[in-house]
């Protein structure tokens, strides 16, 4: 059991259902436009670049590089294990499209800037968190 365990859960709603009931199938979605194919995260009833309404999810590769990090070192919730790695990752769809996250599988203090990280899931209830490791 990772660190997450006793972290809150996302509430879910028709804007972000996809988002995080996904990774039962194994996949990371993201909704991208289907007219200029941009990619949109968070979660937009419209395309920011062509302002197309014609938006769905779909499923990304999963491989992503560590944008920045830290260390987190204090409990600030009961029962979540320190220390962790809180970090963005930049998807490898698009640049840009970046997701806050966390980094398992390594030593925290391994986690670097440009490491190369895929997605991977903890189920909890109805949601399934993506956290990374190292590819």
């Amino acid at each position: 059991m990772s660190h997450l365990s006793s972290s809150p859960l996302p509430q879910l709603d028709d804007t972000n259902r996809f988002f995080w009931t996904s990774g039962a199938r194994g996949e990371l979605c993201f909704l991208r436009c289907g007219d200029c194919e941009y990619w949109l995260h968070p979660p937009a009833p419209l395309c920011p670049q062509c302002l197309s309404k014609h938006i769905a999810p779909q499923a990304v590769s999963g491989l992503a590089t560590v944008a920045a990090v830290t260390i987190n070192y204090q409990a600030w919730v009961p029962g979540i294990e320190v220390p962790y790695v809180i970090a963005i990752v930049e998807l490898d769809e698009q640049p840009g499209l970046r997701l806050t996250t966390n980094v398992v599988g390594l030593p925290v203090e391994a986690v670097c800037i440009g490491l190369r990280v895929r997605v991977v899931f903890e189920a909890r209830e109805d949601v399934w968190l993506p956290i990374f490791t190292p590819v």
